[in-house]
Order: C-alpha cells, then sequence, then structure tokens
C-alpha cells in the first residue's frame, strides 16, 4: 500500500481552490441563521412581535429545504454542484435582500422565510459536499472539516458584522449588505472554482460537467433498509434540534443573562471561532479513528454547553466555557454526518442519500428554534429548553457511538 502523505498531498495541491469555494459556499448559506438572534430584538420592537413568530422563520426555511433536499441531492448526482450553485447563489442574494422590505405585517415574515428556504437548498451543505467528497478519499476527513468551516466562519463572522451594520445603518440596510456583500465573494469564489473531480488514480483534473457516477455504494433501496444509516439519521436529528435551537436563541439568552449586545456579539463570535477549531481537529480525527466514536464523543459533548448555561449554574467564566463547547461540537455535526454517509452508504448514490440526512438536519433544525422560542414564550426563559439539550445531546452521543464501524469501499482501513 502506499504512504498517506504522498496521494494526501497530491488531493490538495489539485482540490484545494475547491475547498475554498465550497467553504465560502456553505458560510453564505449560514449567513441568515448566524444572524437571526440579532435581528430578534429590533424587529420585536419595531413591529411588536413574539419569539416564537420571530423563530418560526429559519423554522420555515429548514421545513423547505428538508422537503426539497432528497429531491435536489437526486440532481446533484445528474447534473453537478456547479450548475446548479451558481444560479441559486444568485437567488438567496436576492432573498436575503428581500428582508429589508419587511412593514410589520406577520405574512411577509412568513413569505420570505418560505422564498428563502426554497432558493437556498440550493446552497445548503449537500452541494458543496457532494463535491469535496466526490474529489478527496485519503484526505477527506480533513477536506470536509475545512469545508464546513464555512458556517463557523459565518458564526464568528455575522454576529460582530451584522451587530455593526444593525447598528451603524439599521435593520433594513444590514439585511442587504449581507446579503449582497457576501453572496458577491461567494459567487466570484465559485465561478472560478468550483469544479466537480474527474479521478484518475490519485490525478484530479478540473471538469465543469458532473462527474461520471462512482460505482461503489448503497442503492436507495438498500439504503432505506440500512439500520446505520437510520441510526445515524435518529441520532443527527436529535442533537441538530437541540443545538440550532441553542444556536438560534444563543444571542438573546445571553442578553436576558444581562450581557450587553456587543459584548453578547464577541461572546456568539467565540463560539463561532471554536467551531472552525472543532471542524479541523474533528477532520483530522475521523481519518484516523473509529468515525462513529469520534463523531458521538464530540456531539455528545455538547450536553455540558446546555448544562452551564441553565440559570443557577451559569456564571462568566462557565458561560465562556460553554461558548466554546458549544462551539466546538456544533461545528462538527454537518462533518460528521458527510463523512459517516460516505462511509456507511458509499459513493454510487451519495447525493440523494445524503440529501435525505440532510433533509432531517434541515427539519431538525427548524424544529429546535421554535421549540426554544416557544418555551422561552411558555416559560418566560430558556431553563426548560436548556435542561432538555443536556440530556438529549447525551442520548443522541451515545446513539451514534452504538453504530458499527463504517465500511470499507476503498480498500483502505477506515478505524
Amino acid at each position: 500500500m502506499k504512504s498517506g502523505a504522498g496521494p494526501s498531498d497530491g488531493e490538495f495541491r489539485a482540490g484545494w481552490k475547491l475547498v475554498l469555494a465550497a467553504s465560502f459556499g456553505f458560510s453564505f448559506f449560514s449567513v441568515m441563521m448566524a444572524g437571526t438572534g440579532l435581528f430578534m430584538q429590533p424587529l420585536g420592537e419595531e413591529f411588536g412581535w413574539s419569539r416564537t413568530l420571530l423563530s418560526s422563520g429559519p423554522s420555515i426555511a429548514t421545513v423547505m429545504t428538508a422537503i426539497l433536499g432528497p429531491f435536489f441531492g437526486v440532481l446533484i448526482d445528474r447534473y453537478g454542484s456547479r450548475r446548479l450553485a451558481l444560479p441559486g447563489i444568485v437567488a438567496t442574494m436576492a432573498a436575503i435582500s428581500a428582508f429589508s422590505l419587511l412593514n410589520g405585517e406577520t405574512w411577509q415574515w412568513i413569505a420570505l422565510w418560505f422564498v428563502f428556504g426554497i432558493v437556498s437548498v440550493s446552497i445548503k451543505s449537500t452541494i458543496w459536499t457532494a463535491a469535496v467528497v466526490g474529489t478527496f478519499d485519503r484526505s477527506r476527513g480533513l477536506a470536509l472539516g475545512l469545508t464546513l468551516s464555512g458556517t463557523a466562519v459565518a458564526q464568528s463572522v455575522v454576529p460582530p458584522l451584522g451587530n455593526l451594520l444593525i447598528t451603524e445603518f439599521g435593520w433594513r440596510l444590514a439585511f442587504i449588505l449581507l446579503g449582497v456583500g457576501w453572496g458577491a465573494i461567494t459567487l466570484l469564489l465559485a465561478w472560478l472554482f468550483l469544479h466537480e473531480a474527474r479521478r484518475a488514480g490519485l490525478n484530479v483534473t478540473e471538469s465543469t460537467q458532473a462527474p461520471p457516477p462512482p460505482s461503489e455504494g448503497l442503492s436507495v433501496g438498500e439504503a432505506l433498509r440500512d439500520r446505520a444509516l437510520w441510526q445515524l439519521a435518529f441520532s443527527n436529528f436529535l442533537i441538530m434540534a437541540l443545538t440550532m435551537g441553542l444556536t438560534i436563541h444563543l444571542f438573546p439568552i445571553l442578553t436576558e443573562a444581562g450581557v450587553s449586545r456587543e459584548k453578547a456579539a464577541l461572546l456568539t463570535a467565540l463560539s463561532g471561532i471554536a467551531g472552525i477549531i472543532g471542524k479541523l481537529v474533528t477532520g483530522y480525527l475521523l481519518d484516523r479513528f473509529r468515525p462513529n466514536l469520534v463523531g458521538g464523543i464530540t456531539l455528545g459533548a455538547a450536553a455540558a454547553a446546555f448544562a452551564l448555561l441553565i440559570d443557577g449554574i451559569a456564571s462568566p467564566v462557565l458561560i465562556v466555557i460553554a461558548l466554546l463547547i458549544n462551539g466546538y461540537a456544533a461545528g462538527t455535526k454537518t462533518h460528521i454526518t458527510g463523512y459517516l454517509t460516505a462511509g456507511y452508504a458509499g459513493m454510487r448514490n451519495f447525493g440523494a442519500i445524503y440529501g435525505f440526512m440532510s433533509a432531517l438536519m434541515s427539519l431538525a433544525s427548524g424544529v429546535g428554534p421554535l421549540l426554544a422560542g416557544a418555551t422561552y414564550d411558555r416559560s418566560g426563559g430558556y431553563g426548560p429548553f436548556l435542561i432538555a439539550g443536556s440530556i438529549g445531546c447525551v442520548v443522541g452521543g451515545l446513539l451514534m457511538i452504538l453504530m458499527p464501524p463504517v465500511r470499507d469501499w476503498s480498500g483502505r482501513k477506515t478505524g
């Protein structure tokens, strides 16, 4: 067997530009989720909207991406990522900017998130993950980590940037600047570097055409009957719902605890930085150790973040520790799911199968924030949600740890 260093180096020399474009693309998809908490206070004060209504927006969008995700995964397998992502970026820029037109009618808030959910499915994790896992093999975990660090970058940059834009220019112009500014850079990088790879041995060449479908892996029917994939799906749904509920409401959770908006924005950004570290470290570990154990321990650790934020336990030091833990673990969810899906299902129908996984993640991402918002409105605080999150993350982590070893589709050891 050839040493891992040479092939890995060859993959990155040929594919680093793709990773750059995919990472920035995923960061753009994450801008609205990372920034929703920032807009809750100004929108609530201007229009008198409740936290439940404001939380319903991301929930609507994620439900739409959940419904459309599997169908979009089939399109990726057929047409490739580039042909779908480029027009999707432009449409998402327009959808985000349209939020500046809100005038207080609740139907507008709902309709705009409905539209955003439809168009943003074209730039969700499936499209970037499919391009990367089809290019990288021996260093797939690290490549995915770099790619999916885009969401952590958004979580680090959007809170302080968005708060500055809202403070200086108002929430209307803030929507436009975030949508058009971030989207334009994403579009340029995707236009230049988002090319699927054709593999010949260890050589990767760029092509604007969709790659030939890999021959090894489960059929869609086999995947639907596979216990390991269903176990992965249930584990990920539970943890995703809870951690996304925390992520969307993290900014108001901090301000409710007496933290100023400026400090809350910086602390939220700290969580995003921890997410970048989490993706890179987890990518390294996934390539070297049993992936489901790495994933289960990493995601199960998020339980500590929920526990440390509970009233009566939280303190300034513990809040910082909780944000670091949550950022580290939350930054790995999509990464771990993509890696394990490829490991258990292979690449034959990866787009369709991961599209289903991604749909469940989207659905969970919609349920979690709505549940957290409803908990706040009914109980006057986030305590019950934080307790449930601590318990649920432990359960989800154990489900992943108890999965069997990933399958060996490539002939190399999987750990």
